[in-house]
């Protein structure tokens, strides 16, 4: 049995030209010269010039003339100026409709220029990150709060160094392109940063001394830093960032907080010590979830927060992407709206060399 689909819209758009110029011939058949359907007929150009090319556009154009012509005879028009008048009217229509389009299609064809070139620098600004590295298994989801825009003021990154594996996850302060230009210049001094400085605390201050030059005014970053070695434990430098959530073997759920957060980058100066590094143990079998505030902070109809803690265990798919995705579903149905803020999480799963890839968790 076959399925009949619905038009979509656009095909329904498409057939409109005709459809006029077939509704205005029936009509001045119907009701006779006297009423003066025939300068209708320009309807036809003029619903082409909206949706279709220009080409379509004099196909349609030229149809109508015909018509017009033959309606005209038809009614005996032309022994008056009423048939001519109505040709010029859809002549000159058709002339306007055909301009429209010319330009829809040069406005359409920059778009989808300046559209594949922002998806290139999307890529570049946030690269998909390794599937795998070292011991982990690692997957990302992004939510921008902009309409139609992959990315915004939230960045992420995962480097296979040779001190380890160092991880970033942080938040530009605003939106917007001034944000996604900030977020260029935090994602590619940590890229440089990440296989050059032998320790943590070296890679911040660096992140932060970039940050320094590159942001004017009272602009900052929050940010988490992580390095995650082969000693089973990760290390975390946290400036002003919302703690990572560590998801054990058993399904209990930390979030490790350091004795006294720093700064955010960008404010540094102000600050006489940098950031004192922490460690968490993180075993095989056991989940590291970096998220941003727009995770958080994120409110239902009744302005409650988003219970990152409470969702842990949508956490338990094997495939890490997938386990992944149902967070983010979950996230979005409790927003139940667009979201105010960008969102981005990275999950890390600690599968080690032996081990395999399979993750058990709780």
């Amino acid at each position: 049995m076959t399925v009949k689909r619905p038009m979509s819209s656009l095909a329904v758009l498409s057939w409109m030209p005709v459809a006029a110029m077939a509704v205005v011939a029936t009509a001045d058949v119907v009701a006779g010269p006297g009423v003066g359907f025939l300068p209708l007929v320009s309807l036809g150009p003029a619903f082409s010039g909206l949706v279709g090319g220009w080409r379509r556009t004099v196909l349609i154009g030229a149809a109508a003339l015909a018509l017009c012509v033959g309606l005209g005879m038809y009614d005996g028009l032309f022994e008056e100026r009423r048939g001519f008048s109505a040709m010029a009217s859809v002549a000159g229509v058709t002339g306007v409709g055909l301009a429209a389009a010319v330009m829809r299609s040069r406005r359409e064809a920059e778009l989808a220029s300046v559209k594949s070139i922002a998806e290139v620098a999307q890529r570049v600004l946030l690269r998909p990150v390794p599937r795998t590295a070292g011991p982990l298994q690692a997957a990302v989801s992004y939510t921008s709060a902009v309409a139609e825009a992959r990315i915004g003021g939230d960045l992420y990154e995962v480097v296979a160094s040779p001190h380890g594996i160092r991880v970033i996850v942080g938040d530009v302060q605003g939106k917007g392109l001034a944000a996604v230009e900030t977020a260029a210049v935090v994602l590619g001094a940590f890229r440089e940063a990440a296989h050059d400085e032998p320790d943590l605390v070296g890679l911040g201050a660096r992140l932060e001394r970039s940050v320094a030059r590159e942001l004017e005014g009272e602009k900052f970053v929050t940010a988490v830093l992580a390095e995650i070695g082969s000693d089973r434990e990760a290390v975390f430098l946290n400036y002003g960032h919302p703690a990572p959530m560590v998801v054990r073997q058993d399904g209990a759920v930390d979030f490790p907080r350091p004795a006294s957060y720093a700064l955010p980058l960008g404010l540094g100066a102000h600050e006489a010590e940098g950031p004192k590094p922490y460690r968490v143990d993180f075993a095989p079998g056991e989940q590291l979830l970096l998220y941003t505030d727009g995770v958080t902070e994120a409110r239902d109809g009744g302005g409650s927060f988003y219970p990152l803690a409470e969702r842990a265990h949508l956490l338990k798919d094997s495939d890490a992407d997938l386990a992944l995705d149902t967070l983010r579903e979950d996230l979005v149905r409790h927003a139940s709206g667009p979201p105010d803020d960008d969102a981005a999480m990275l999950l890390l799963r600690y599968h080690g060399h032996a081990e395999g890839k399979s993750v058990p968790v709780g």
